[in-house]
């Protein structure tokens, strides 16, 4: 359905050319002075230079069209010096809007007349290696991303793209092999059939914690031992049974104890591909280039020129094969873009990475485009995001100076968090970790996303878990009041089987009411601007009206049955129109806390 500022523009745009005025002019916006009105048009001070009239003649010919078409109907208007059309809803208008929003199933948001596939490439870990706070913000935007690019109707695959593969497989292979000898893994005679080996990994996850920032620290300081780790790595690459046998169970492990953590900050992914699933993809590839003319070697590498007239910076050539013949990161994303386009032939790829690698994907994107790796209708989007820094403005660490593991953080958030629900005493205590975890991933994601994208912030643990302010905890405890109120009035008697929205009598009821009406035309634009934060800014504005209609309205003890109702149902719509947005966003709210 089409959203309210779209019918007013369609409503003032028609008057504009029954006046004798082009159309477009008609295009009609939130206004800028909320006291004043709440929408406004500035078509007619447009309109002056090119009709040679003066622009308050020209708004008020509007207005006086518009009521003639249709009386006070729709919105009543005023013309203003210069030329401004301003422009109030009529409440009647306004809550049979808001019927059809919560008449409909998906809240009023249309779904696009053009569904693409997209893929997005967002997570990103390393597998051996636990998630640390650096890894939040690429899991949490993705996944909002995800989940918007759904709700307007296209299909969508995350894409976690492990760090599976290279030179951190052969430093855990090595030092295993000097640890561990004795296993079958590494015995010259190792069965080739995978079902020969045991069943349980030999180590654990911790253990394979420990063993690789070992192994690579060991690596930077002992060059014969650096070699055995790359002699390793090689033989892993070239299909050694004992070698492929352990780098399976070292993904097994890896793999479960990424999931474990994804899903605790409800993150999921479709696709759980890696760098290791593209290497049949490099050769083939490297010759095609070669074959093609499209790569050229320079100083004993293989090159592709991306650089283009206009650029503002200098863009080097992106390197597809180092010097000594071995791959990079450059061509395992070129091969992954090769693999996309095979299997799943998508209409856009999403990489949801640090705004620092930019110019990385500048040249990863215009090198695919050069050599026809990607169909030249697929869009490649490089959603940059920025630094989650501490007080101090530096990136997040540790109260040591470490990088602090995702997982700490969580804990540390949730403890703090369970001790306010505690003395807040309005949770069941065999609830209060469930709603403790709850309000926590709240408090972190909104805390995250609330934020522009690529913009760098301060992660302030204190004010992110505050029950009031612009923040995850309050939103929920909005939505937890109105459960309340729902839920006393279900107790009372009430059906909200025929919920009927009725006009607005108050300024704080009108206001929600036109809050509410936007949340349609808010998510589309998320969707158009891949901007998880324009929903974060609605969902507090409509909190805050609430909550102000709430202080300011007897809801449960009016008298009038009928006001009673529609208090109600706004209540119920609001509730919905609430939890949808942070679905979306990706986290949920209690019921009690």
């Amino acid at each position: 359905m089409k959203t309210l500022q779209e019918l007013l523009t369609e409503y003032v745009s028609k008057a504009f050319e029954e006046a004798g005025y082009d159309a477009s002019l008609g295009l009609t916006r939130l206004s800028d002075r909320p006291d004043l009105c709440e929408f406004q048009c500035n078509g007619a001070m447009m309109a002056a230079k090119k009709y040679h009239k003066a622009p308050l003649a020209i708004a008020e010919e509007v207005v006086t069209k518009i009521r003639e078409l249709w009386g006070e109907e729709i919105m009543t208007l005023e013309a203003l010096r210069p030329g401004f059309i301003n422009i109030r809803v009529v409440p009647e208008y306004l809550s049979s809007l808001l019927e059809k929003i919560a008449s409909d199933p998906g809240l009023g948001v249309r779904k696009t007349d053009q569904p693409e596939k997209i893929l997005i490439d967002y997570g990103g870990p390393n597998v051996a290696k636990p998630l640390h706070v650096g890894h939040l913000r690429s899991a949490v935007i993705g996944e909002s991303i995800k989940r918007i690019l759904k709700e307007v109707g296209h299909e969508v695959l995350g894409d976690v793209h492990l760090g599976d593969w290279g030179l951190q497989m052969g430093l855990i292979i090595y030092e295993l092999s000097l640890r561990k000898p004795e296993l079958i893994y590494f015995s010259a005679d190792a069965p080739e059939d995978e079902d020969a080996y045991p069943e349980d990994a030999p180590f654990t996850m911790a253990e394979l914690e420990e063993i690789y920032p070992f192994a690579s620290g060991r690596s930077k300081a002992d060059e014969a031992y650096k070699a055995g780790a790359m002699e390793a790595t090689h033989e892993l690459q070239m299909g050694r049974p004992g070698y492929r046998a352990l780098w399976k169970k070292i993904m097994e492990l890896s793999i479960a104890d990424l999931k474990r953590n994804y899903e605790r900050l409800q993150v999921s992914f479709d696709l759980w591909k890696g760098e290791s699933d593209v290497q049949p993809y490099i050769a083939p590839m490297v010759e095609q280039l070669k074959a093609d003319g499209c790569a050229h070697y320079d100083q004993g590498a293989l090159v592709i020129d991306v650089a283009e007239p206009g650029d503002k910076i200098e863009v080097p050539p992106c390197m597809v094969l180092k010097s000594d013949g071995a791959s990079l990161y450059n061509t395992t994303d070129l091969a992954t873009i090769v693999e996309r386009m095979k299997l799943f032939d998508p209409d856009e790829i999403i990489y949801v990475v640090d705004k620092r690698q930019s110019l990385y994907f500048t040249q990863v994107f215009r090198a695919a485009r050069k050599a026809g790796l990607a169909h030249e209708g697929t869009k490649l989007v490089h959603v940059g995001f920025g630094t989650m820094n501490g007080r101090d403005g530096k990136p997040f660490k540790t109260r040591s100076g470490g990088v602090m593991r995702l997982e700490t953080l969580l804990d540390e958030i949730c403890e703090g968090m369970r001790q306010k629900i505690r003395e807040n005493r309005n949770v069941r205590m065999e609830d209060v970790d469930a709603t403790a975890e709850t309000v926590s991933l709240s408090a972190i994601k909104y805390g995250d996303l609330s934020n522009q994208a690529s913009k760098d912030y301060v992660f302030d643990t204190e004010k992110f878990t505050a029950f009031e302010g612009n923040t995850g905890p309050y939103i929920l405890y909005t939505i937890v009041r109105i459960k309340s109120i729902l839920e006393k009035a279900s107790e009372s008697g009430f059906s909200f089987k025929n919920e009927k929205l009725t006009a607005p009598s108050t300024p704080e009821e009108k206001a929600l009411m036109l809050e509410l009406s936007r949340f349609p035309a808010v998510i589309e634009e998320a969707a158009r601007e891949l901007a998880p934060h324009r929903i974060c800014a609605y969902v507090y504005e409509t909190a805050n009206d609430f909550n102000r209609f709430y202080h300011e309205t007897r809801i449960l003890s009016e008298e009038d049955a009928a006001k009673r109702a529609g208090y109600l149902s706004l209540c119920s719509l609001t509730r919905r129109i609430l939890e949808k947005s942070i679905d979306i966003l990706g986290f949920s709210a209690p019921d009690h806390m």
